[in-house]
């Protein structure tokens, strides 16, 4: 069974109006169980429409979306699908309220209706996950901490739901470049620790290169594009009919092919994958 799967899915907002807009045209999608997903697309294109129709913010003008095979149309619980599906919003550490980080990630447990031991084991651990220590930081005011710190508290507060899913909308917009940094590591080694499904929402092609397994890139409401990170790159003409581009280091190591004037692989997305074209190049260039 499929963790999610979307059924011809339509979104308009204030329909019958003048105002109507679609946001969703007939998106039809299947996500499985720990995949690392890369949503893109330019602004407007129905990115947040869609991840806020995930768990139950918002519902389908039309069609119907299915979680673990339940559907959102008709389930009787959607605190049961929201549960399952986490949603970390953009700047969410603006929803921090608590006077403490221990209060502010128990919220969602003590909701869930937790004995006081399960409780502190979640935030324990969700703080754990995402690289707060529990002892340093449990006493503390959010609002006392660093832009980086508050963004993983915000983060460590869905993770005490143990959602199966977690969505992350720009999780790094607004940072400096090492709570940025910081950020991304935390959510790479929570993927390979956890092993839950993430969907990745980024303007940053590099981010998603370096992270996700699966690209979906979104275009007027509809999935334009569906695949393998790589795939998907080498299509840069119509990724830039779309408004977006390929990572900077795929444009550099096609510059590079024509500096050097050897057959050498351009499909590289990543800063790693680059370095090891150029070494691989000039090892062979040295033994000429």
């Amino acid at each position: 069974m499929s963790m999610l799967t979307l059924k011809n899915v339509s979104y308009i907002y204030s329909p019958d109006t003048p105002f109507a807009k679609k946001a969703l045209d007939n998106i039809n999608l299947t996500l499985e169980e720990g995949e690392f997903i890369g949503l893109i697309g330019h602004t407007g294109s129905g990115k947040s429409t869609l991840v806020q129709l995930l768990n139950g913010l918002l519902k389908p003008t039309t069609g119907d979306i299915y979680v673990e095979g339940e559907s959102l149309r008709e389930t009787k619980s959607l605190k049961h699908i929201r549960q399952k599906i986490g949603l970390v919003f953009q700047y969410p550490e603006y929803q921090l309220f608590e006077e403490t980080v221990e209060k502010d990630i128990a919220f969602g447990p003590i909701n869930l209706g937790c004995n006081k031991e399960e409780i502190k084991r979640r935030v324990k651990e969700s703080m754990e996950a995402v690289g707060l220590s529990y002892e340093d930081m449990k006493d503390r005011s959010p609002f006392e901490l660093s832009g980086g710190q508050k963004r993983r508290v915000a983060i460590a507060g869905v993770l005490a739901m143990e959602p199966k899913v977690l969505v992350l909308d720009e999780p790094t917009a607004g940072l400096d470049p090492h709570g940025r940094d910081e950020i991304l590591s935390e959510v790479k080694e929570l993927f390979k620790k956890k092993g839950i499904t993430i969907i990745l929402v980024s303007h940053s092609m590099e981010d998603v290169a370096d992270l996700a397994d699966r690209m979906i890139v979104m275009y007027k409401g509809t999935i334009a594009m569906d695949g393998n990170p790589k795939d998907i790159f080498r299509q840069d003409e119509k990724l830039r009919t779309m408004g977006l581009g390929v990572p900077q280091i795929n444009g550099f190591i096609k510059e590079f092919k024509k500096v050097c004037g050897k057959e050498i692989p351009t499909d590289a997305i990543t800063v790693q994958e680059a370095k090891e074209v150029i070494l691989k190049y000039l090892k062979e260039r040295d033994h000429a």
